[in-house]
């Protein structure tokens, strides 16, 4: 799923796009208005966060060009703006969400996801696949192999989505680990060995075998 970001508090939006991205998401940042409605322009986006205040043009303005030219993405307001009327002038300019700074990230999640099923849209890049009869679906958390749920963790479903997210690039340890563990202090590398083992056997259960590949001295692998 594509978003685009449009925050001008470079702090906040390099956060946002980190976050979001370990989710699995293709995010574009820009930081004003102009940009915002030129990228919207030529990319067809499913999601666009914008902020309301914003250089050149405002989030309001940016809204407005979308729907003007026709563009059916999901549109989530960011702003500390949160008088009713704000948020009546926000909806009537063609917003489907508005979310009050601060916010936590969990929150904002949660709104993308009910505006994606709002719009009812099932989104491809939700969904991988590896070899027959496995897949994985982002939107949900959830693994399958031969549409039988794999029951994995959150941490099992991250790191089998971040191997098929790179499947056929072997992934250094540290990449895994700050993917899995970034918020978190004092992990060392016996924590994501463990992980992959516990991985390895759900699958082997479920009967998908060898699929992770160990590159010694570096990290893993899933074969493309």
């Amino acid at each position: 799923m594509k978003i685009l970001l449009a925050e001008d508090d470079n702090k906040l939006s390099k956060m946002l796009a980190f976050l979001l991205r370990k989710e699995g998401y293709s995010v574009d940042t820009v930081d004003n208005g102009e940009d915002a409605i030129n990228y919207a322009d030529v990319v067809d986006y499913d999601i666009v966060l914008l902020d309301w205040m914003m250089p050149q043009q405002s989030g309001l303005d940016v809204c407005a060009s979308i729907r003007n030219k026709g563009k059916n993405c999901g549109v989530i307001m960011l702003t500390a703006k949160d008088t009713l009327d704000d948020k009546i002038a926000g909806l009537e300019n063609g917003a489907d969400d508005y979310v009050v700074k601060p916010f936590e990230f969990p929150e904002l999640l949660a709104r993308i996801r009910a505006v994606m099923r709002r719009q009812n849209k099932k989104y491809e890049n939700d969904i991988v696949y590896f070899s027959e009869g496995l897949a994985i679906d982002r939107g949900t958390y959830t693994a399958y192999f031969n549409d039988n749920d794999l029951q994995l963790t959150k941490k099992e479903f991250q790191l089998l989505n971040i191997l098929l997210q790179h499947k056929g690039t072997t992934l250094p340890r540290e990449q895994i680990i700050d993917y899995i563990w970034s918020s978190e202090k004092g992990i060392t590398s016996n924590a994501l060995d463990a992980l992959i083992k516990l991985l390895r056997k759900k699958l082997a259960d479920a009967g998908v075998e060898n699929i992770i590949k160990t590159v010694h001295g570096i990290g893993y692998r899933i074969e493309g």
